[in-house]
């Protein structure tokens, strides 16, 4: 090769490594670009220098990392994002529940004083009424989130959808360019990357590279997004269980829609997304409508045990959402369930929801699987045959239409929305039952320490009398006002206190009486009464709630859980942001442009091409010489 040659092939390297150069300047700010260097190499017999490529900078390993630390930073954002409008909303002490709960006792402290002053009882109502519409507005706020967790994972799922769809293109076209030049098409690479890494933030994502470059993209639990040049969809739908409730499914290559699991989404924001509804959206929501249901049905027990100012029983005094159960579109049969709330065994209602499996429909009394869904624990039920009635977590549940098929799937919600529905039933103060339905007062010569309490089952009302009751050797006598006696049955409470129950009407002995001790019981008490409103205002601290906490304690464990939670997420998320960012300086370090360097680059490029045409020029140089002496 001449020395022409030899400094051409010098030019041709230095303009190819100063475009490479200028290439990269100009992209330092493009997202996704990676460095590119010129790789020269010596041409055969030394004769001259050779371009042998344009290697692009990219490093798979630190990539991988990279996008697997933005999957569950975005899953973290996400949920950060969310579960900060709940706590926001729980730590506003003027909106929050804890003040209305506060101001509906000190209203019916006010009517133990003056049980018949019609404003005493007045303020009772009013406050019970902005207390549900509170209970109804934190239930319409938490529902509105549960909506635009629906609509912001439906627009998500088209993202992921046109993001699979472009990588399946460039996956195609890359290979096309590798066929036609035989060179790697570092602008179409690029290309593919950053949408590998915008897919990682909506979810997570695993990348095998095949022999021929193309990418075979899956989601975190290995179902294929993109392979080669085809890909698959993801469909936003109706969960077959939960009709109101939006996930995800995916379509195989024969086109079936298989709905998939909330809990196979890891990363990216639709994993954050279904997490924080998973984990604190929908407790919130339960956590609340047990609150609810437990003063309603605790409130109305205690309520229909009195007596109004007209004489007559307390009725219910709130009104309360029941329980919602969901057929499976899978069904075979189309049997429906019903629940209802039991009131004599409240104090099992938590705030878990349930699957209900039919495993053998020929025997619903062994042959049901009932689960919780955030435990994954099976729990125990009683099977009525009389009545058909399934019994467990403080609920009845009826199968209604057609008899239940083996393998059909249903789910429950005991309390999700039943704060939508909490209400005050009574408008005239009168109907407000603060007194007792007796008046039981003991003789002054007694010489025990027992005291009466009055009860009754609100479905036979009493018939209103006067009766003694007298005590000796033992035994309780019970007699009217005309001496004649009254036949009446000695029993034990749940508690161990003796009972003693006639015409309707059950007395609870509180102490240890004694030989001679008797008590007068007088119905009504009259308008003056207030013991209906003393048992009504001790529920403030009464164990409503799943047996075992007051209603002030049960809202302050929820401001603290979802309190909590956001804690946690927020140092998480700092700390994977952290994450990120060093990853993000390694990756730059590596495939990232420095101005510096390059500017470094462009000068010393150049005076590689002015070396290499000072060759062609001493050459020239040469030959005219040696013409100059043959001639």
């Amino acid at each position: 090769m001449s020395i022409f040659s030899i400094g051409v092939s010098g030019l041709n390297a230095a303009q190819i490594a100063l475009a490479t150069t200028g290439n990269n300047i100009t992209n330092v700010y493009t997202p996704g670009y990676n460095r590119e260097v010129t790789l020269l190499a010596e041409n055969s017999s030394s004769n001259g220098v050779g371009v042998s490529g344009v290697q692009r900078q990219f490093n798979q390993f630190i990539s991988t990392q990279l996008n697997q630390a933005i999957s569950s930073n975005s899953a973290l954002s996400a949920y950060e994002v969310q579960i900060n409008q709940i706590d926001n909303l729980l730590a506003d002490r003027d909106a929050g529940l804890a003040p209305l709960m506060q101001n509906f006792f000190s209203a019916l402290q006010k009517l133990v004083a003056t049980p018949s002053d019609p404003a005493a009882r007045q303020g009772v109502l009013g406050t019970a009424d902005t207390l549900t519409a509170q209970f109804r507005a934190f239930d319409s706020y938490l529902n509105d989130m549960q909506s635009g967790v629906n609509g912001q994972i439906e627009s998500q799922v088209v993202q992921v959808n046109n993001m699979a769809e472009q990588i399946a293109k460039l996956n195609r076209e890359i290979g096309l360019a590798k066929a036609k030049t035989g060179a790697e098409p570092n602008s179409l690479l690029n290309q593919r990357d950053q949408l590998v890494a915008d897919l990682s933030r909506y979810v997570d994502v695993k990348v095998v590279q095949q022999d021929g470059g193309s990418y075979n993209v899956s989601i975190g639990n290995g179902l294929s997004l993109v392979a080669g040049s085809s890909s698959f969809k993801l469909q936003a739908m109706p969960s077959t269980s939960d009709p109101g409730r939006t996930v995800v499914g995916y379509k195989d290559v024969n086109g079936n829609l298989l709905q998939l699991r909330e809990e196979s989404f890891k990363g990216g924001e639709l994993g954050g997304l279904m997490a924080f509804r998973r984990e604190t959206l929908d407790r919130a929501q339960n956590q609340l409508g047990q609150m609810a249901v437990a003063m309603a049905i605790g409130f109305n027990q205690q309520h229909r045990q009195g007596v109004d100012l007209n004489g007559e029983l307390g009725g219910d005094f709130f009104s309360v959402g029941q329980p919602q159960a969901f057929g499976n579109d899978k069904n075979t049969s189309s049997a429906y369930l019903t629940a209802e709330f039991d009131p004599e065994q409240i104090d099992k209602l938590n705030i878990a929801d349930y699957d209900v499996l039919v495993k053998d429909a020929s025997d619903l009394s062994a042959g049901l699987q009932i689960t919780r869904r955030d435990t994954g624990e099976v729990v125990s039920y009683a099977y009525d045959g009389a009545t058909g009635k399934i019994s467990f977590g403080g609920m009845e549940v009826s199968v209604n239409g057609a008899p239940v098929a083996d393998g059909d799937r249903f789910q429950i919600q005991p309390v999700r929305r039943a704060a939508r529905d909490l209400r005050s039933e009574i408008a005239d103060v009168g109907r407000l039952a603060a007194g007792s339905i007796a008046q039981i007062a003991a003789k002054s010569s007694n010489g025990g320490t027992a005291s009466l309490t009055a009860s009754f089952d609100p479905a036979t009302p009493p018939t209103f009398n006067n009766y003694e009751v007298s005590y000796s050797g033992g035994n309780y006598t019970v007699t009217l006002a005309s001496g004649a006696v009254v036949a009446a049955t000695t029993g034990t409470d749940a508690q161990g206190k003796t009972t003693l129950s006639f015409g309707d009407i059950t007395l609870t002995v509180d102490g240890v009486p004694k030989d001679g001790d008797s008590f007068t019981v007088k119905m009504p008490g009259g308008p003056g009464d207030n013991r209906n409103a003393v048992a009504l205002l001790e529920l403030q601290n009464a164990k409503l709630v799943n047996g075992g906490a007051g209603l002030t304690q049960a809202y302050a464990s929820m401001v603290s859980d979802v309190g909590n939670r956001t804690n946690i997420i927020q140092v998480n998320q700092d700390a994977q942001e952290g994450l990120v960012k060093q990853l993000k300086a390694v990756q730059q370090s590596d495939s990232g442009v420095s101005l510096d360097e390059e500017g470094a680059n462009l000068l010393r490029f150049q005076r590689y091409y002015q070396a290499s045409a000072k060759v062609i020029e001493v050459g020239t140089t040469v030959i005219d010489t040696l013409l100059s002496m043959r001639s």
